[in-house]
């Protein structure tokens, strides 16, 4: 357990952008030759990635912020704060699939723990072959 200071320290620390988990797909989207942009500050939510002539979107989702199923964790001092933060975290990243739907846009979203494991994710694969046809 941490004390308010040191978590508040952490957690400020915790970049916005520019993420190893961003930079990692970054890096899988320039290897396989497809060019991107990134950090929208006009596109709905702020995308980590985003095609415009494709209109998809691609959101990395760290699996502490976005509350993962499978991984996400509270931390054990102040609970409540941080079970309402993660829910409202959720509850707006489905909010932003809504919208770019309403929009006619694709959304991918990547969990930080897909990348973890060898291969991409079947939804990033087929995302990148849609890309590199157009």
């Amino acid at each position: 357990m941490f004390s308010r200071k040191a978590r508040s320290r952490m957690m400020s620390s915790v970049k916005h952008r520019g993420s190893k988990i961003e930079k990692e797909v970054g890096d899988i989207l320039r290897a396989n030759g497809i060019r991107y942009r990134s950090h929208s500050g006009t596109l709905p939510g702020k995308p980590d990635f985003y095609f415009t002539k494709q209109k998809i979107v691609i959101f990395v989702d760290s699996c502490f912020w976005h509350g993962c199923r499978y991984h996400g964790s509270i931390p054990k001092s102040h609970t409540v704060f941080w079970r309402k933060k993660i829910l409202r975290n959720r509850e707006r990243d489905r909010e932003i699939n809504k919208t770019y739907r309403k929009m006619g846009w694709r959304v991918l979203r990547i969990w930080q723990h897909t990348l973890k494991k060898e291969g991409l994710p079947s939804q990033f694969t087929n995302i990148l072959g849609l890309l590199r046809r157009q």
